[in-house]
């Protein structure tokens, strides 16, 4: 019979080894100390592994069948979800999970979750409770509102507010405000998800008080301001201010939902100056006030609530409110993290995204210099360079924060090389590349992870 084209004629040597491989139960039985089904899973990996490979090659291949199932094994059991050090100077790193917690929230996340908890129990009455009073209070407290509600991303909290406050009525919304965020989250899909009807005034780059004057009506349901919170229009632009718009819609005895998207709750933080205060929103009479939990406020992923009681009672007694009610470790990890903006010196020093952004030349520098005396001990090459870190998360585009960097000399391995076995180690590392050097940003990393970064460079380098 022919062969059919392109196939390859198989060596004696590979048919003896194919011939010689052993059974999947068979290996997996020398992999002793192994869960039984881990071990016949690595070892139908394994197998089918180098049997392609015979297949592929022909030849005689390095290594034991054992210690590729055991590799294949230990790389299984290994969580999927784990600590990386973020080296690139990007704070809130969507990516690399957002913003870091304060030490106090993940030692209160801990606690709730390492047992039974009052999240939705009245300890003092002794009946059933409601987990929206556990951070409400605070939350009220900080901001000025009459109420507060959280749910579990900033996004959710858009969609509840106009399904509440507009479902079947007309939602006003500026041309220039129907954005975009990450994830092709758009705020027109998000107006229909929620069961209103939008109504666009203004133009891309221009939006007056007349437009939305002109556009409400006696089937207005709600206004509702975007923060453009991953881009700025610069140039022949005009936006109205939230004291007129509330002032203009509250003639109408319409409600205004204002989407103000990173949460700046920091006071006195000149970094986070252009992003629009919480409590201006709410004491210019915005009926909602939504807000993200893991990007400047530096907690968890949540998305909070905070305006009249009225408009956010409205909130949560709607259907939607359950679909995405946030649950009890973001809670916790959540109060934990509002409680240390009650004393303003306490979050910058202790909230960690706070902390990066207002880092100062001086400390960034000796973490850089102490990065690149370790490095140049080993015999790698490394300068202290100056670069721009960046906030990251959708919020301050324009934001750059210069500062001291350690650039490394891939050297002979090549960048794309170093960076790739840096994110395989153990924890992975993450950097950034420019101009052929591999960037080491001390702004988003501790003493410690800095150390370990410096280690796992050479490392990485010397596994040549």
């Amino acid at each position: 019979m022919a062969k059919l084209a392109g196939s390859r004629a198989r060596s004696p040597e590979a048919s003896a080894l194919l011939r010689a491989l052993p059974s999947v139960e068979e290996l997996a039985a020398a992999l002793a100390g192994l869960p039984h089904a881990l071990a016949v899973k690595a070892a139908r990996e394994a197998i089918d592994a180098r049997r392609s490979a015979l297949l592929e090659n022909g030849g005689p291949l390095t290594g034991t069948l054992e210690e590729d199932a055991r590799a294949r094994a230990a790389a299984s059991a290994r969580p999927s979800l784990r600590p990386v050090i973020n080296a690139t100077g990007v704070i809130v790193h969507t990516n690399l999970g957002r913003a870091p917690l304060a030490r106090t929230a993940i030692e209160a996340a801990a606690s709730v979750a390492q047992g039974y908890s009052n999240l939705e129990y009245d300890l003092p009455e002794g009946r059933r409770g409601s987990r929206h009073a556990h951070a409400e209070a605070l939350l009220r407290e900080l901001t000025g509102a009459e109420a507060a509600l959280v749910v579990n991303n900033c996004a959710a909290a858009a969609l509840l507010a106009c399904a509440a406050l507009a479902a079947g009525r007309e939602l006003v919304v500026s041309r220039g405000e129907l954005i975009e965020i990450g994830g092709s989250f758009r705020v027109p899909e998000v107006v229909a998800q929620s069961g209103a009807r939008l109504v666009e005034v203004g133009t891309t780059n221009r939006t007056r008080l007349s437009d939305y004057e002109g556009a409400l009506g006696p089937d207005t349901g709600a206004v509702m301001r975007a923060h453009p919170s991953n881009f700025r229009t610069v140039g022949f632009t005009e936006a109205v201010e939230i004291e007129e718009l509330c002032a203009a819609a509250g003639r109408a005895a319409v409600p205004v939902i204002d989407d103000v998207g990173s949460g700046a709750l920091a006071e006195g933080v000149p970094e986070i100056a252009e992003e629009p205060p919480v409590r201006r929103s709410v004491a210019a009479g915005a009926a909602v006030t939504c807000f993200s939990g893991d990007k400047l406020l530096g907690g968890p992923q949540a998305g909070l609530m905070v305006g009249t009681r009225v408009a956010i009672e409205r909130c949560r007694a709607h259907p939607l409110a359950r679909a995405v009610r946030v649950d009890k470790l973001s809670l916790a990890a959540l109060e934990a993290t509002l409680r240390l903006y009650r004393d303003p010196r306490a979050a910058l020093a202790e909230i960690p995204v706070l902390r990066m952004l207002t880092a100062t030349e001086p400390e960034l520098r000796v973490r850089a210099e102490r990065m690149r005396e370790s490095l140049q001990a080993a015999g790698v090459g490394a300068e202290v360079l100056t670069a721009e870190a960046k906030v990251g998360g959708g919020a301050l585009p324009l934001l750059e924060l210069e500062g001291p960097v350690c650039a490394v000399d891939p050297g002979a391995v090549g960048l794309d090389e170093l960076a790739a076995r840096l994110r395989a180690g153990e924890p992975p590392v993450v950097a950034r590349a420019r101009e052929g050097w591999l960037l080491l940003d001390p702004r988003t990393l501790t003493d410690a992870e800095a150390r370990a970064t410096a280690d796992a460079v050479v490392a990485a380098l010397a596994s040549s």
